[in-house]
């Protein structure tokens, strides 16, 4: 008997982390939004923060830049450059600083050799390759050859971890931004608000964590069921 891709058994394991994954995206985007119209007293710009909070742990090598998008805020280790959406660089709201701390403690972290943040950059290539042919071979291994959904279920093995190992790094960076906001650059009384913005915003990554834990139980129900 074939058992495809949407066999509704196996779909317990993931409808309950894709109605997490609901919430989290409701809560990042109403905790931004909202927070994205509230200044900061202090006035400082996203793009200014980042550059406050560079230098003062001795990363002046490092860059800023602005980039298109909304929430399409980063860090990227290979060319040292905290790339900010226009509304977090220019903006001074609570959000825009609060992202813009938070990028720059990725920063922090690659400067200091942190050791989760070297893994999940050592998974990225691999992981990055396995997403491009994992759903071509769980396909063809549901409707050809068990063989085949194995290898593409060791595939994707690799994205979970690669989720998994993201949750320390993006917690870390947090509360490293929530350190160096305290510093200075945002009053005590504005602290809760920044906190709220970056615990929506790690919401996401948990909820894509148990997406992906949830796929793979998935899976290998499937995969079971296949034999």
């Amino acid at each position: 008997m074939y058992y495809g891709m949407y066999d509704l058994n196996s779909m317990i394991f993931l409808i309950p982390a894709l109605l997490f994954s609901m919430y989290a995206q409701l809560k990042i985007s109403t905790s931004f939004n909202k927070y994205l119209r509230v200044a900061s007293r202090r006035g400082y710009t996203g793009g200014q923060v980042a550059r406050l909070i560079l230098d003062r742990n001795g990363l002046n090598h490092v860059g800023i830049e602005a980039v298109p998008g909304q929430l399409t805020d980063h860090y990227d280790p290979r060319a040292k450059m905290v790339r900010l959406s226009r509304d977090i660089y220019s903006g001074s709201s609570i959000a825009a600083v609060s992202v813009a701390a938070h990028e720059v403690g990725h920063a922090m972290q690659h400067g200091e050799g942190y050791f989760p943040l070297i893994i999940r950059n050592t998974m990225a290539p691999v992981v990055n390759i396995s997403a491009r042919f994992v759903w071509i071979l769980i396909l063809l291994g549901l409707v050809i050859s068990p063989f085949l959904l194995d290898v593409g279920i060791m595939l994707y093995l690799a994205v979970v971890l690669f989720q998994v190992i993201t949750l320390p790094v993006e917690f870390n960076a947090s509360r490293r931004a929530l350190a160096q906001l305290e510093k200075g650059i945002v009053f005590e009384e504005e602290m809760g608000a920044s906190r709220d913005v970056l615990q929506a915003a790690a919401l996401t990554y948990v909820a894509a964590t148990l997406v992906a834990l949830g796929q793979l139980l998935r899976l290998l129900s499937l995969s079971n069921r296949r034999r």
